[in-house]
């Protein structure tokens, strides 16, 4: 009865982040909220001292997962919200792209920035970037609703290759199972899938567009932490391939050099300290991935996520994870992978890279299938549940292809 009344509470947990639109609730709310009532009521049915530490034991082992994924984020959040507020990604920007461009080439470009940017910036932060490059050009309606979507599924892809571009990615690697040299060869085929979703979308694009440029004024103080963000996350790859130190360490290292420099340089336009910038951190991200990942912690604890193994490993390897990958267009891939990993399957290296594409890709095959989609749908007014779905034999083309290239490499490399 008490299972029940735990699983219970774990799906509506899941249905008000799938019908959030519709009930106008944050889906951070509901979460946190039945992530932590779940483990009080483990504490009040426990019945014995002996059995109260071993769910202390768990929640601790629990939070302090959390607690390294938390980190992490809010340290490349705060280098981010920084780089934002200064402009810093807008100049770059404008660095990259000409003032007159063709559509057709136009939208490769786009491709290409999106799919680099979200490997190193979160996904949200990415999809904002690119999509403020759109209004930038004059586009036909048409061809801003197909490069929206090019746009979604290619920040979705860079943010597999790289632990700064994807939650579940960093949470695959936080767990273990693969390497960051192993995650850069994802790169190859995420890059194969989205340039050819731009060459498919881009075959009756014609014309030319034009773009007026803005000025932005920064200091040198901004050069200077933009350059701290990249180094450090040169450095969180360099120095966990050689010496097995943790990112969050690296990163959050990089973060005290920034608070450093911005201590001792701070322009009269300033309206807030270098450290302040860390309440400009997406704190509903953070709590939404505390809440789903103490709800998932409670599941392990009750034994549900045995069964979650079993269904995954009735089928080879291989295949669940295309089929979890499609899933994730559904359910929201941070619980998915949060579970998955709960759970524990038996997998190789190149069968958790498999899991990494998937769960990271799969989500772009609908637009409520992930935060880039989402947040697309509410920019672009073209873009609705409707229209997207007339997209979604592409996409799906393309997502096979970017899943089986990856098989294909891991096998060769790492099998």
């Amino acid at each position: 009865m008490l299972n029940i009344f735990l699983i219970s509470l774990a799906v509506l947990a899941l249905l008000s982040i799938i019908f959030e639109e519709v009930t106008h609730i944050n889906k951070t709310k509901t979460t946190l909220f039945f992530g932590c009532i779940s483990w009080i009521v483990l504490f009040i049915s426990a019945g014995d001292i002996g059995h109260e530490k071993i769910i202390e034991a768990e929640l601790n082992q629990n939070l302090l997962e959390i607690a390294s994924l938390w980190l992490f984020l809010m340290s490349t959040m705060t280098f981010v919200a920084y780089l934002n507020a200064k402009g810093m990604i807008q100049i770059l920007v404008q660095k990259l792209f000409p003032q007159r461009v063709s559509v057709r080439l136009l939208m490769i470009q786009v491709a290409f920035f999106s799919l680099v940017l979200s490997a190193i910036c979160d996904n949200v932060t990415a999809t904002l970037v690119s999509l403020g490059l759109l209004t930038t050009f004059k586009l036909e309606s048409q061809m801003r609703r197909r490069m929206a979507v090019l746009i979604i599924f290619a920040v979705n892809s860079g943010g597999v290759s790289l632990i700064t571009g994807d939650v579940t990615t960093l949470m695959i690697f936080l767990d273990g199972h693969v390497q960051m040299s192993e995650l850069m060869m994802l790169f190859i085929p995420a890059s194969v899938s989205v340039m050819l979703l731009a060459l498919l979308f881009s075959l009756k694009a014609e014309g030319h567009v034009s773009t007026t440029p803005i000025k932005r004024d920064f200091q040198r103080v901004d050069v200077v932490i933009a350059i701290i963000f990249f180094s450090t996350i040169v450095a969180t790859m360099a120095l966990n391939v050689l010496f097995g130190i943790p990112p969050v360490l690296t990163f959050l290292t990089g973060l005290s050099i920034m608070f450093l420099v911005g201590h001792t340089t701070r322009s009269n336009k300033e309206e807030l300290q270098i450290l302040e910038y860390i309440r400009q951190v997406e704190y509903d991200t953070l709590l939404f991935f505390l809440g789903i990942l103490l709800l998932v912690g409670m599941l392990k604890q009750i034994g549900t996520l045995d069964l979650l193994t079993q269904v995954y490993a009735q089928f080879d390897p291989n295949i669940s994870n295309f089929v979890t990958g499609m899933g994730s267009a559904l359910l929201d891939n941070v619980p998915l992978t949060a579970a998955l990993l709960k759970a524990d399957p038996l997998l190789n290296t190149p069968e958790w890279l498999g899991l990494t594409y998937s769960v990271g890709v799969g989500g772009s095959l609908l637009v409520i299938g992930s935060a880039s989609g989402i947040i697309a749908m509410s920019k672009v007014k073209e873009l609705t549940f409707v229209s997207y779905l007339k997209y979604v034999p592409a996409l799906l083309l393309c997502y096979s292809v970017g899943y089986a290239l990856t098989l294909y490499l891991s096998y060769k490399f790492f099998g």
